[in-house]
């Protein structure tokens, strides 16, 4: 049993960023899947596929790097609200990563969007993690 599941999730993307792998596996969650979808339309993962195996499943997440430097899209990705400390981050006070450069991901009443997305919708919720 994990304890933070969005927190395992980011650590392993961020080891099979330094590792070089290009495909990393990682047990699924309907949260899981949100955050995937959104890293995909923002460019910071190539692909990604939900694969129906076992009582939860898994997602097969394919990393993006550069062809010809090698240098991967996430440069950073780091988890913000903990389960001991939760953050959240109204209308006003809505975090902006690297002045506008990074995405912060937000769990709202409406989904889980980026900050930006969360702003032009004018609700707020709690701040799941930074990605530059």
């Amino acid at each position: 049993m994990n304890t933070d599941p969005i927190a395992d999730y980011l650590t392993r993307v961020r080891n099979a960023i330094k590792a070089n792998h290009r495909v990393v596996e990682i047990p699924a969650s309907n949260l899981k899947k949100e955050i995937t979808k959104v890293l995909f339309d923002k460019g910071y993962i190539a692909n990604f596929k939900f694969e129906e195996v076992g009582p939860q499943g898994i997602i097969k997440v394919a990393l993006k790097y550069h062809p010809i430097t090698k240098v991967p899209a996430i440069r950073s990705i780091s988890r913000i609200s903990k389960p001991g400390l939760r953050k959240y981050a109204g209308t006003g006070n809505m975090p902006r990563v690297l002045n506008g450069l990074g995405i912060a991901i937000i769990s709202t009443s409406k989904g889980v969007m980026t900050d930006k997305e969360a702003r032009q919708q004018n609700i707020g919720g709690e701040v799941l993690c930074y990605v530059y």
